[in-house]
């Protein structure tokens, strides 16, 4: 039986949750609404507990749960959380730009679905409800360093993109989550309170990266610290010549060709830093946290110069 403040063990239920809240073709929208909701707490009771237990333990006037939470006490004690106000109102100071009203007001839309005659989350219609809810979900996902396909799977993960991208401030607030998630990882890290799984997760350079045709290092928005900037596009294609041997030096102009260079000009879509995990995945989030979306790289000479095959046909 797992803890009941174990992150590992929440996160696990949300997804349980949120794909049955997805299930579109036999669940009315209030029902799925439902899920969602339950689905968001839990999000938000793992995003905490996985930092310490301690922030989703109710107080009481015994220490019970605050006891349960930090381990020393086992056995068959019963463990109560924080009410979702409390939750809420911790994820929007921890992890930005978390916002708890509109949080809020997908908690007060269960509550009032269960809890009296009002109409809940009838009073918005899906197709508004839904890229609100994911605003928020979507960032709590980052704060457990996830991403949206782990939690609802490859075949839905598009479903809630659509959503998002429905929010004109979504791609602002995923780059700013990222950033600020990760800040925040690397200040637990330099801290030495980094919890013993998140830091058993920490990744070298070589796992955070792409593996793109071309790299440079870069500048992390989030640490300041030297990362990788990679892409396989070549936007533009840039050959320097040297000037020409003086007429008649035979030596000079043998080896002319090897005083050409090329510069390639290459599309950005992914940045990764290991000093802080941070990674940007495209290139409309690279733009977004402020970096260069072009960089150089050195060309093969032979690709650019090599003459063309020409068949007998």
């Amino acid at each position: 039986m797992s803890n009941p403040f174990d992150h590992e063990a929440l996160w696990i239920k949300a997804k349980l949750f949120i794909n049955r809240a997805m299930d579109d073709d036999f669940r009315s929208f209030d029902e799925q609404a439902l899920w969602a909701a339950l689905a968001l707490e839990l999000l938000a009771k793992a995003s905490l507990a996985r930092v310490s237990p301690l922030l989703i333990a109710e107080p009481n006037e015994d220490g019970r749960n605050v006891l349960i939470a930090s381990g020393l006490l086992k056995g068959d004690a019963r463990f109560t959380s924080v009410r979702a106000k409390t939750l809420m109102a911790r994820c929007h100071k921890a992890f930005k730009p978390f916002d708890e009203t509109e949080a809020m007001k997908i908690i007060n839309g269960r509550n009032e679905y269960l809890h009296s005659s009002g109409a809940g989350f009838m009073a918005i219609p899906p197709h508004a409800w839904w890229p609100r809810y994911w605003a928020q979900a979507a960032i709590l996902v980052t704060a457990l360093d996830r991403d949206i396909e782990e939690l609802v799977g490859d075949a839905r993960e598009l479903t809630v993109t659509k959503y998002l991208e429905q929010n004109a401030k979504n791609l602002e607030q995923r780059t700013e989550a990222l950033i600020e998630r990760a800040k925040q990882r690397r200040q637990q890290y330099l801290d030495g309170t980094l919890p013993a799984k998140v830091a058993a997760e920490w990744k070298t350079g070589q796992y955070l990266s792409a593996s793109m045709s071309h790299s440079e290092a870069a500048t992390c928005p989030a640490c300041g610290g030297v990362g990788l900037i990679e892409g396989d596009e070549v936007m533009n294609t840039e050959v320097h010549y040297p000037p020409f041997a003086s007429y008649g030096d035979e030596e000079a102009d043998s080896h002319y060709l090897d005083d050409v260079s090329v510069t390639l000009t290459i599309g950005a879509d992914h940045f990764s830093c290991s000093a802080c995990q941070l990674v940007l995945n495209n290139y409309d989030l690279i733009e977004q946290a402020g970096m260069d979306t072009e960089f150089d790289a050195d060309g093969d000479v032979d690709d650019i110069l090599a003459e063309p095959e020409y068949g007998n046909d």
